[in-house]
């Protein structure tokens, strides 16, 4: 049985599972280098700039996604936890000048969000669980209605396709 502090956090979560054709270790590598986040982190049609990244726990990224029509949509985040090449935990705030646009859209940002990466090893293909918490109901609402499912699932198909690129570069 779940106690309520369970029940409380699978209520502010958001969950989207995912299978990729490659193995493991291709996953985590693209997912957490610099380089590779460029090529494939937004949903279609965004590019992604790292700013900074400081790939240890306590260290931060900070990255800001580009729109179609080049607004830039800045986020950061600190590292929480690093388990090579299994788990990734971190913060996940949006950044800096997030407010401006979000009040010209008329949105609230959700705050205090944690973002857990799971990498489970298939062999050749690698399940990838992504788990957003939120501090309360209302903040995953709120994430909700501004897309993040629509988001972040593109997002994981821009991933798909780079991994196929990877893949093919691998086996020359």
């Amino acid at each position: 049985m779940q106690s309520e502090k369970e029940l409380e956090n699978a209520r502010n979560a958001i969950v989207i599972v995912r299978e990729f054709d490659a193995p493991r270790e291709t996953v985590w590598k693209v997912w957490t280098e610099r380089g590779h986040i460029e090529k494939w982190f937004g949903p279609k049609g965004f590019d992604t700039r790292v700013d900074h990244l400081e790939f240890r726990p306590g260290g931060e990224i900070r990255h800001t996604m580009i729109g179609p029509d080049g607004t830039e949509y800045p986020s950061k985040g600190t590292f929480l936890e690093i388990d090579a090449p299994r788990k990734l935990i971190s913060t996940d705030e949006f950044g800096e000048g997030s407010e401006e646009i979000a009040a010209f859209k008329d949105v609230k940002l959700p705050e205090g969000m944690v973002t857990t990466v799971e990498f489970k090893d298939l062999g050749k293909r690698c399940l990838v669980r992504l788990t957003i918490s939120h501090a309360t109901e209302e903040d995953r609402k709120r994430h909700e209605e501004m897309g993040v499912l629509e988001g972040w699932n593109s997002t994981l198909d821009c991933l798909a396709e780079y991994l196929a690129t990877v893949e093919k570069g691998d086996k020359k």
